[in-house]
C-alpha cells in the first residue's frame, strides 16, 4: 500500500500569504493555522458534477484547498435544474464539468480549478496519483472497486458518494488514517489553604490511528446477516435501499428516471424482494428516488466535504465508514462496515 500523501504534505512548510490569511481568517480561528496550511496544499478530484458533485465542490473550494479537478462526461440536462447550481441554465447540452467552471472559480479565485471530460474508465493510476483525495459520484460498483483499488496502491483517500431523490450515501476508504483528537481532561487548579480543590476542563491533543477497509467491504456486506438485524431495526432500511439502488444501476445501466417513474418503481420492488424479502423497506420509500433533490444533496454534500476537510487536516476522527441519509426520517446515520 502506498504512503499516505496527505501526511507527506503536512510537513511541506507551506506558508499562507497575507491575502490568504485574511480570506481564511474565520476558518483559521475555527480549526487552526496548521490545518489551513494543510488544506492549502491539498489537491482534490471530484468526479460527477450532478447536484451532489456541485455541493461538494462548493464546500471544498470555499475551504481553501490548492486545486480542484472537476470531472464529468455527462451533459447538462433539465433534470440538473433540481439541484445543480454551478451550471447556468443557458448551459443546457454542454458538458457538466466545463459548464460548472465559471461559477466554481468565482467562489474562490485563490483555488486552481480545472475541468476534465475524458471518460473515467480510461483514467489510469497516473491520473489518480495527482490527487490527495478522490471523490467519485454516480458510478457503478465495478468502477468504484477499480478506482478504490488504484487509490489503495497510491495511498490516496477515496470517497464514493451518491444521491437518488431524497436518499443519499457516502463510503470512505481511508486506509490507515492518522489524526489528532482533543480529549477533555480535568486539571486541578491551585487553591488557597483550607479551600477545597477546584478543577478546570482542558483539551489535550492525542495522536490516533484508525484502519479503514476498502470499498470491497461494502460489496461483501451481507444485509441479511442475523447479526445485522438488530441494527436494521434501530436505523431503518437505508442500507437495504442502497443495495437495491446499486443493483438497479448494475442491472439496467442507468438510474431510476422520473420519465419512467411507475415502471421503475415496479423494477425497484422486484429487486427489493429479491435482495431482502423480509425487509421493512416500504413501497413509499421507493417513490422518492427520482432526480437529485436540493435538500438531500445539501446534507450529503455537506457531510462529504466536512469529512474531506477532516482527512486533509488530520483533525478529528472521520466517520467510520458508511453514511446514510434516510428520506423517511430526514436524518443521517453512520454504519460501520467491515470494521473489526
Amino acid at each position: 500500500m502506498g504512503q499516505d500523501k496527505t501526511e507527506d504534505k503536512n510537513e511541506s512548510g507551506v506558508e499562507l500569504t497575507e491575502g490568504e490569511t485574511e480570506l481564511y481568517d474565520r476558518q483559521i480561528r475555527l480549526w487552526g493555522l496548521e490545518s489551513q496550511k494543510r488544506l492549502r496544499t491539498a489537491k482534490i478530484l471530484i468526479s460527477g458534477l450532478n447536484g451532489l458533485g456541485a455541493e461538494v465542490t462548493k464546500n471544498i473550494i470555499l475551504s481553501g484547498v490548492s486545486s480542484v479537478k472537476l470531472h464529468d462526461v455527462q451533459l447538462v440536462t433539465e433534470e440538473d435544474y433540481c439541484s445543480q447550481f454551478l451550471a447556468a441554465r443557458q448551459s443546457l447540452g454542454k458538458n457538466r464539468a466545463e459548464a460548472s467552471l465559471e461559477r466554481a472559480r468565482a467562489l474562490n479565485p485563490m483555488v486552481d480549478i480545472s475541468a476534465d471530460t475524458q471518460p473515467l474508465k480510461e483514467k489510469t493510476a497516473e491520473f489518480f496519483s495527482a490527487f490527495d483525495v478522490v471523490v467519485i459520484n454516480s458510478q457503478s460498483n465495478d468502477e468504484l472497486l477499480r478506482i478504490d483499488a488504484i487509490c489503495q496502491d497510491l495511498g490516496v483517500k477515496f470517497f464514493a458518494s451518491d444521491v437518488w431523490g431524497m436518499f443519499g450515501f457516502y463510503f470512505a476508504s481511508l486506509q490507515q488514517h492518522s489524526y489528532v483528537e482533543d480529549v477533555v481532561k480535568f486539571k486541578e487548579m491551585e487553591a488557597k489553604p483550607n479551600q477545597k480543590p477546584k478543577f478546570e476542563k482542558v483539551a489535550v491533543p492525542f495522536q490516533r490511528e484508525m484502519n479503514y477497509p476498502a470499498y470491497s467491504a461494502w460489496i461483501d456486506f451481507d444485509i441479511n446477516a442475523a447479526g445485522y438485524q438488530r441494527q436494521l431495526k434501530k436505523n431503518g432500511p437505508g442500507v437495504v435501499l442502497l443495495s437495491v439502488l446499486q443493483k438497479f444501476r448494475t442491472t439496467y445501466k442507468r438510474d431510476p428516471s422520473y420519465k419512467t417513474r411507475e415502471a421503475d418503481i415496479v423494477l425497484l420492488q422486484a429487486i427489493r424482494d429479491e435482495l431482502a424479502p423480509n425487509s421493512t423497506l416500504s413501497n413509499e420509500s421507493l417513490g422518492v428516488l427520482f432526480a437529485q433533490i436540493s435538500p438531500a444533496v445539501a446534507v450529503v454534500g455537506g457531510v462529504v466535504a466536512q469529512e474531506i476537510i477532516k482527512v486533509v487536516t488530520g483533525m478529528e476522527a472521520p466517520h467510520r465508514n458508511l453514511f446514510i441519509f434516510d428520506p423517511d426520517t430526514c436524518a443521517g446515520y453512520v454504519q460501520a462496515i467491515g470494521v473489526n
